[in-house]
């Protein structure tokens, strides 16, 4: 079984930062993709950037984040971290974690509980 826990969220003000951490326990193997999703109210689940485990990995972002948020791991450490800055409104939403992989053709997708993250003056 594969646990992701996360922290980091809150209320900051536009143009503020946060930064969320996602770490994972459990069977996960060495190669894997970590990112983030968000889901606003009344809105569907969207991913938000997402990192492969390899060195040097592939990194994934949403238009609406690019430049503005940062996607990293510490593979020793089964953590993937996201640096948001010059947050707005439209940023409010519960950020998810998740991870997944294939493994001998079964794929294998988690999610952690959620973590709110609010933007308002």
């Amino acid at each position: 079984q594969v646990q992701l826990v996360e922290s980091g969220g809150g209320l900051v003000q536009p143009g503020g930062s946060l930064r969320l951490s996602c770490a994972a326990s459990g069977s996960v193997p060495p190669i894997n993709r970590m990112g983030w999703y968000r889901q606003a109210p009344g809105k569907q689940r969207e991913l938000v950037a997402s990192a492969t485990s390899a060195s040097g990995g592939i990194t994934d972002y949403a238009d609406s984040v690019k430049g503005r948020f940062t996607i990293s791991r510490d593979n020793t450490k089964n953590t993937v971290y996201l640096q948001m800055d010059s947050l707005n409104a439209e940023d409010t939403a519960v950020y998810y974690c998740n991870t997944k992989w294939v493994r001998l053709g079964k794929s294998y997708e988690y999610w952690g509980q959620g973590t709110q993250v609010t933007v308002s003056s």
